[in-house]
């Protein structure tokens, strides 16, 4: 509908039409009665005058049919209830649905719209659009600003709710010891233990370096007490040079009896994850005091604020590594889409099921508003609001009859003149 400027402005033009309108058939009314007149004085009237009044008496009858046939859409032509008038006010609904479904059939059908889509060649036009670099920046700058609109419309209560029930919760819910089991095993069976095995020998020679005064102290106190002071110390010597040739020895053959050992114990820890009653008990229990601590408990508030916080960051800032790289993927994407026929055949192709899809189920809808809105209108204002967009062309039909009743009129008279006379 058109807006209230606008509005005034179709009835200004529509109140002149109907009044040149008119006033054409008042003419030819005048030019009638005049005319006839003039044929009833004694004595007649010039020849022509019997052409001009049947020309003038065959336009008003024009005119009056016509102004009759388009009153009659909209109101009762001079407030009588003639039967088949005030088509609009009476039929509304009628013509809503029928409104509603040419439009559908002829204009809004999937076929017609996807048609349509498909001619304008999109893809092609996306494509050498995103080639431009700035274009490519202005798709990051505004995916960025609805990543950022979209993390801060979510409520960080729901957001913990859910880091809760589908993370925490969900990791919890497994038994652990089994799976880290399988997975150890899956670890020594790629050879990916031997860096631990490595750290253990690494840290146990680190720790025998800085032990000399422990270990000669712990000898001492073992020898008996009447042995000589040196015997006590050359002892301990001893054994802790033994202990570090050991270490050596160790940590310089890879394939040492004690890093077998070590490789023993990892994989034999690997088989009771998995199979030992008692371990994987203990493991359950550890499972349970850990997700049941407080910092576990409370961990989803933190972890949604920096996500949050971070993804917010990203995506707004110009330099960040999310928005170079959304602006590089735009701006390459661009460029397949006009290089290459075959990535642009499959956007084609998906452009066009996307768009049958969408009108099919979509189009339906949006004719249905043109009947609903107009039979919600009252019959009267539909009339009105029908009559100010159309009714200064429904005019024209008007002025037609006038004119081509009169030359019709003047044709006919002149012809059964000719004939009989």
């Amino acid at each position: 509908m058109p807006s209230p400027g606008n509005e005034a402005e179709r009835r200004r033009v529509l109140r002149n039409h109907k009044i040149a309108v008119t006033s054409l058939l008042g003419l030819a009314a005048v030019i009638f009665l005049v005319c006839s007149w003039a044929e009833s004085r004694s004595g007649g009237a010039a020849a022509w005058v019997s052409y001009v009044r049947a020309a003038a008496e065959a336009g008003m009858v024009g005119g009056l049919a016509d102004w009759f046939a388009v009153t009659a859409l909209f109101k009762y032509p001079m407030n009588i209830p003639i039967p088949h008038t005030a088509i609009i006010p009476n039929k509304k609904d009628q013509v809503a649905d029928a409104l509603s479904e040419f439009v559908s059939e002829n204009f809004l059908n999937a076929r017609t719209i996807t048609d349509k889509v498909m001619a304008a060649g999109i893809p092609q036009r996306v494509g050498r659009w995103l080639t431009e670099p700035e274009n490519a920046e202005r798709v990051s700058a505004e995916a960025g600003a609805f990543v950022a609109r979209a993390v801060e419309g979510i409520d960080p209560a729901e957001a913990e709710r859910f880091i809760d029930a589908q993370v925490i919760d969900r990791f919890a819910e497994p038994v652990w010891a089994p799976p880290l089991g399988r997975a150890l095993e899956g670890l020594i069976a790629d050879g990916k233990v031997e860096p631990v095995v490595d750290d253990i020998v690494s840290w146990a020679r680190r720790k025998v370096d800085g032990m000399e005064a422990s270990v000669v102290a712990m000898i001492d106190e073992r020898m008996p007490g009447w042995a000589p002071r040196f015997a006590r110390e050359l002892v301990g010597q001893r054994v802790y040079d033994e202990l570090v040739a050991f270490m050596e020895d160790v940590d310089a053959d890879p394939q040492h009896e004690a890093r077998r050992a070590v490789r023993r114990q990892i994989n034999q820890f690997a088989q009771d994850l998995q199979f030992d009653g008692d371990i994987i008990s203990r493991v359950e229990a550890l499972k349970a005091d850990v997700m049941g601590s407080n910092a576990v408990r409370s961990a989803a508030g933190g972890i949604w604020a920096q996500f949050a916080e971070a993804l917010t960051a990203a995506a707004t800032d110009p330099g960040s590594v999310l928005r170079r790289k959304a602006t590089a993927t735009a701006h390459e994407w661009g460029r397949k889409l006009v290089d290459d026929p075959s990535v642009r055949a499959d956007a084609e192709r998906k452009l066009e099921k996307v768009t049958h899809f969408a009108a099919e189920n979509g189009a339906g809808q949006i004719v249905g508003i043109i009947a609903e809105t107009i039979q919600r209108w009252d019959g009267e204002e539909a009339a009105d609001k029908i009559e100010l967009m159309v009714g200064k062309d429904l005019q024209f039909i008007r002025l037609n009859g006038t004119i081509v009743g009169a030359l019709a009129g003047l044709v006919v008279y002149t012809v059964s003149q000719l004939i009989f006379y």
